[in-house]
C-alpha cells in the first residue's frame, strides 16, 4: 500500500477516534492514487492504521481500520455483516431500514438501505466508488438478502465534489427497481430510481410511532413529502392534512395512502410551507396536532443563525395555531443544529407565542442509524415531542 504522512493533530484526532483526517493535516501524500487504500503514518514513520484516501475531498483520509489490511474485499464482507446483525437486533416492525451507515459501520463513504426486496446503494467517496469495494459489499448482500435487485444512486453534487464522473442511477443485481414495504404496520410504496435520498426517510421511522402515540384530533403535517408522518397519524387522528411544496412527493402520498384502505382519507395540499402556516395562524386556523418536518436549513455552520431564524418562524406559528393539551412534533435534519440549540430556538418561539409548552420526548434518528460517540457527525436528527398546556 502507498503511504500518506499526518501531522500532530492528525494523529491526536485518529487518537480521540475519530476517523477522518483533513487535508491541512496531511504532510506527505505523493503518488497517491484516487481513493487508494494507503497506510498512514506519523512523521516519525510510526503506523497509525489503514485508510481511504481521498484526491479531492477536504476530508483527505478516512480510517477503516487500526490495522494493516491484507484482503479489502473479506473486510468489505465482513463489515458489511456485522452492520447486517446490528440491524437484525434493534430493528422491529419493518422490512425498510438502513443496513450501512457509512462510518457509523466503519466503512465510510457507503449508504446501503433496505426496501423489502429492493435493496440500495450510494457510494458517496472515491474509495467506495472503486469496482473492488462495489463488488464485495454486493455480493455480501446478495448473500444476506436475496434481494429481487440491487440499484445503486448517484448523487451529482457529492459526486462533482469527490471529482468522480457522472453517474445515472442504475440497477447492479436483479429486475426490481420498484416495491411495497411496511413501517410500523403502514405500507409505503418505493421507486428506488426517484425521490430523495434512496426513496424514503427511513431515519424518521421510530418518529413515526412514536409521534402516533401521543397524536390526537385534528392534524397538520408540514413538509410531509411522501406521508411518514401523516399515514401515521391517520390511524389515530380524526382528520389529517399533508402540506409539501412538491406536487411529485404529494402524488407519492396519496398513492401511499391508497396502500393503507383502513386509514380515513387524507387532504393533500401542495403550498409553501412558510406562507400557508402564515396565512392560516393569521386566519385563525387550529389544530390538536402539528408536525414540521422540513428539509435541512443548514448545510453549513456559517448557515446557522439563518436555519434558526427558519425554525422560529415555522415554530412560532405552529404554536399560536395549537389547541390547549396540543402535540408539537417539531424536527430538524441539520448537523449544525446541535440539540441544545434547538431546544433553545423552540424556547424562544414558545416565549413569543405566550404558550406553555412542556418536553414529553427529545428523540433522534432511529437505531438503524447509529450514533458513534467519536464520530458527532453520526448525529443529525433531532425530534422534538412537546404538549401545549395552554
Amino acid at each position: 500500500m502507498q503511504t500518506v504522512v499526518v501531522n500532530a493533530r492528525g494523529v491526536a484526532r485518529l487518537r480521540s477516534g475519530h476517523p477522518w483526517i483533513y487535508r491541512s493535516d496531511v504532510i506527505s501524500a505523493e503518488g497517491v492514487r484516487p481513493g487508494a487504500l494507503v497506510e498512514v503514518k506519523n512523521e516519525r514513520g510510526r503506523f497509525l492504521g489503514s485508510a481511504f484516501y481521498s484526491t479531492a475531498s477536504e476530508i483527505a483520509v478516512r480510517l477503516v481500520s487500526s490495522a494493516k489490511i491484507d484482503n479489502l474485499a473479506d473486510l468489505v464482507r465482513e463489515r458489511v455483516r456485522n452492520a447486517v446483525a446490528y440491524r437484525r437486533k434493534v430493528v422491529k416492525d419493518s422490512d425498510a431500514y438502513r443496513i450501512v451507515f457509512s462510518e457509523a459501520d466503519e466503512l465510510p463513504g457507503l449508504i446501503v438501505d433496505r426496501y423489502n426486496d429492493v435493496l440500495v446503494l450510494e457510494a458517496l467517496t472515491q474509495a467506495t466508488d472503486a469496482a473492488d469495494v462495489k463488488q464485495a459489499a454486493v455480493a455480501e448482500l446478495l448473500a444476506e438478502f436475496a434481494p429481487h435487485g440491487i440499484v445503486e444512486r448517484a448523487e451529482p453534487r457529492i459526486r462533482q465534489l469527490e471529482q468522480l464522473p457522472p453517474l445515472e442511477d442504475a440497477l447492479l443485481h436483479g429486475d426490481k427497481t420498484e416495491t411495497v414495504f411496511t413501517m410500523n404496520g403502514v405500507r409505503f410504496h418505493h421507486r428506488a430510481l426517484a425521490g430523495q435520498k434512496t426513496g424514503a426517510f427511513l431515519d424518521q421511522r421510530e418518529n413515526y410511532a412514536a409521534a402516533a402515540a401521543y397524536a390526537h384530533g385534528e392534524a397538520l403535517d408540514v413538509f410531509c413529502y411522501q406521508g411518514g408522518f401523516a399515514l401515521h397519524l391517520a390511524r389515530v387522528c380524526q382528520r389529517v392534512t399533508g402540506i409539501d411544496s412538491s406536487r411529485p412527493a404529494l402524488e407519492q402520498a396519496e398513492s401511499n395512502a391508497s396502500l393503507n384502505p383502513d386509514l380515513p382519507e387524507i387532504e393533500w395540499i401542495e403550498a409553501n410551507a412558510f406562507d400557508l402556516l402564515k396565512d392560516y395562524a393569521a386566519a385563525g386556523r387550529q389544530y390538536d396536532t402539528i408536525v414540521l418536518d422540513p428539509p435541512a436549513f443548514a448545510r453549513s455552520r456559517r448557515a446557522l443563525q439563518t436555519a434558526l431564524r427558519g425554525y422560529k418562524e415555522l415554530n412560532l406559528r405552529a404554536l399560536k395555531m395549537l389547541r390547549p393539551g396540543g402535540l408539537l412534533v417539531t424536527c430538524s435534519c441539520s448537523f449544525h443544529v446541535a440539540e441544545a440549540e434547538f431546544v433553545e430556538m423552540l424556547a424562544s418561539a414558545s416565549c413569543d407565542a405566550h404558550r406553555a409548552v412542556r418536553i414529553l420526548e427529545k428523540r433522534g434518528q432511529s437505531k438503524d442509524h447509529p450514533v458513534v460517540l467519536a464520530i458527532p457527525e453520526t448525529s443529525y436528527l433531532k425530534c422534538l415531542l412537546a404538549v401545549v398546556s395552554n
